[in-house]
């Protein structure tokens, strides 16, 4: 995400004071029932609503940076670090083209 963007979302905490509300805890919960509104949207239509979708996704996402900050994590590492275990419990030579778990 560009700097620009997660200045703007902090900026939208900070200037409503929200960060006190902004605990670990609360921001996993948000974050999950964001991403049950953002399934809500493929509840009865396989495509959804695309201006429905994005409203969600951008709450998923945003919440998502909250605790990202909340918790001092960079976002390049996190997201490496789990690409990295990805790619070794799903090597492309067994699983291309294959929807399974890797345990499967």
């Amino acid at each position: 995400m560009k700097e620009e963007t997660i200045k703007r979302i902090r900026k939208f905490s900070s200037d409503r004071d929200w960060d006190k509300y902004h605990t670990p805890n609360a921001l996993a919960k948000t974050i999950a029932i964001e991403a049950t509104e953002l399934l809500e949207c493929f509840q009865w239509n396989e495509n959804g609503n695309i201006n429905k979708i994005k409203e969600e996704l951008a709450d998923v996402i945003v919440n998502c940076q909250n605790l990202i900050d909340k918790l001092n994590l960079d976002i390049d590492e996190v997201v490496n670090e789990k690409m990295d275990q990805n790619e070794k419990k799903y090597p492309v030579e067994k699983f291309k083209g294959i929807a399974k778990k890797y345990n499967e």
